[in-house]
């Protein structure tokens, strides 16, 4: 939880003092007189200089008290307001505020997207996540980097993403899946190590930037290690030796084409497709969508499944149509009607 810095603690604390050091103090130095309303209110129209004259005539020590409590007001107030004026203008109070209300919002986050590292890759990554309306939270050391951030779905965390406080601030003991994309591969092999510690069941996926890396990435617990340079590499080759094949690859899975996409759906146990035939399931027939493999539950991948195949839950079905027709998809692996 957030706490205010105890200066502002000091602040508040400041005039509530001086009125009940007031008040006690006309109300011993004037007890024959002043009953402790009057005390109050003598104490109330001192401390502000209002000046509307004393409640019942005052004692010489009385009068003394007096000059002591209105200098003292005086200056105390003239401080505190100077401080809490300062403290407003400069933001401290939004920023206090701003990171209480990201704490509340992070404390409901289940399920979630953890992305450690806000580089080039990474803030790519968090807008896929963010058009996906896939809930997020963003991890990076460099404060700077995350002012303004303002992505729909998305939460900016500045801190060490390889130090479990961090991590778990970030919920992930909640989170569904973690994304490690900084720049250095011991980072990110930290990271990994940590996360996965922390939550046995979490997805990891992890960025290398050396081969010899990779091995060590998985051993430390990442699902999937991802090179951008070998990606890239692939991609440069492929547009001089298969143009068409990469033209294609790209009409399926830019996130910009409309009317052709790639997708995976997984069949869940309640779904009404569990026991039919990739035939009778009608998904072709029906919703003109390709299925082009299949991942079984074990882990077997099916290449051009054949219409006999059976399908069967926790079943990935891996296929192409339009964004509507595998919306309707999506609806069949999920619930049965």
């Amino acid at each position: 939880m957030t706490h205010l810095p105890r200066r502002l603690w000091f602040l508040m604390f400041v005039p509530i003092a001086l009125v009940g050091i007031g008040t006690l103090g006309y109300r011993v130095i004037e007890s024959k007189t002043y009953s402790t309303f009057d005390a109050l209110y003598m104490t109330i129209i001192t401390l502000s200089t209002i000046g509307y004259g004393e409640t019942h005539e005052l004692s010489p020590p009385g009068r003394v008290f007096t000059i002591f409590l209105i200098l003292g007001g005086v200056f105390s107030f003239a401080f505190s307001a100077t401080e809490i004026v300062r403290t407003v203008v400069s933001g401290e109070i939004a920023e206090i505020l701003g990171k209480r209300h990201m704490e509340n919002a992070l404390s409901k986050l289940n399920d979630h997207i953890i992305v450690c590292g806000f580089g080039r890759m990474g803030n790519l990554a968090c807008k896929e996540f963010s058009r996906m309306g896939k809930p997020f939270v963003v991890i990076d050391a460099d404060a700077e980097l995350l002012e303004g951030f303002d992505l729909p779905h998305g939460i900016a965390l500045a801190g060490d993403a390889t130090n479990d406080d961090v991590l778990r601030r970030a919920g992930v003991e909640q989170a569904h899946s973690l994304v490690t994309v900084m720049a250095s591969d011991a980072d990110n092999l930290f990271a990994t190590m940590s996360a996965r510690l922390l939550n046995a069941k979490l997805v990891i996926v992890a960025k290398v930037e050396a081969a010899h890396s990779e091995q060590k990435l998985l051993r430390a617990g990442a699902n999937r290690v991802v090179s951008p340079y070998q990606i890239g590499g692939m991609r440069v080759a492929q547009a001089v030796l298969k143009p068409t094949v990469l033209d294609f690859i790209e009409l399926t899975t830019r996130t910009e084409h409309i009317e052709l996409q790639l997708e995976e759906a997984r069949i869940d146990a309640n779904s009404a497709l569990i026991g039919l035939t990739l035939k009778d399931s009608r998904l072709r027939a029906d919703h003109s969508i390709i299925i082009v493999a299949i991942k079984k539950h074990g882990g077997h991948m099916l290449f051009n499944p054949s219409p006999e195949t059976v399908l069967a839950a926790g079943d990935t079905l891996v296929a192409i149509g339009s964004r509507q027709h595998l919306s309707s998809m999506m609806e069949l692996t999920q619930a049965k009607k």
